[in-house]
């Protein structure tokens, strides 16, 4: 049985102030519109998620927001607080939780946490997409990688394949 997790590094914030808590910043205008191109391409890829997992960070929060209208269907979400900041043992433990009933999730997050987990799960992917996701997974990063796996517990590192992995400008182009 097929699975596919997508990986979502949340869409542009505006810059740190000293009045605003990290947990508290909002998107750009930039990445408003980055997370509304997520979720056409999700809709256009037929990537829909059955279950979205997100952060409850305010720029992760709005980043799904955006996306969700984009997509044209109610997914169910659920706003976990140890996603904020996770790293990737986290984060996995996470996913493996999830029910078997459920075929895609996405995770709304944050980095370093899916950069590095993009990068333990991905054993196969085309050369180029693998070099561009060790190069760099910017804000609005999507990876979107699937497995072979009758259930989510027996997800492991290096047994993943890297479907697709779309960074901003390539969403630019797509728009």
């Amino acid at each position: 049985m097929r699975r596919s997790l997508l990986l979502l590094r949340h869409a542009k914030a505006k810059r740190p102030t000293p009045d605003v808590e990290d947990v508290d910043r909002a998107l750009n205008g930039r990445g408003r519109d980055a997370a509304r191109i997520v979720g056409k391409l999700l809709r256009s890829e037929r990537l829909v998620p059955d279950l979205v997992l997100c952060s409850p960070a305010r720029r992760t929060r709005e980043t799904w927001e955006l996306v969700d209208k984009a997509l044209g269907k109610q997914v169910p979400a659920q706003y976990d607080p140890a996603l904020y900041l996770a790293n990737p043992t986290t984060i996995l433990k996470i996913v493996r939780r999830q029910a078997d009933a459920v075929r895609r999730v996405l995770i709304v997050g944050h980095n370093p946490g899916l950069e590095r987990l993009a990068l333990a799960l991905a054993g196969e992917a085309a050369e180029d997409d693998m070099a561009r996701l060790h190069a760099k997974f910017p804000t609005a990063a999507l990876a979107a990688i699937s497995f072979e796996a009758r259930r989510w517990r027996d997800i492991d590192p290096g047994t993943g394949r890297l479907e697709r992995y779309l960074v901003p400008r390539d969403l630019a182009e797509i728009a």
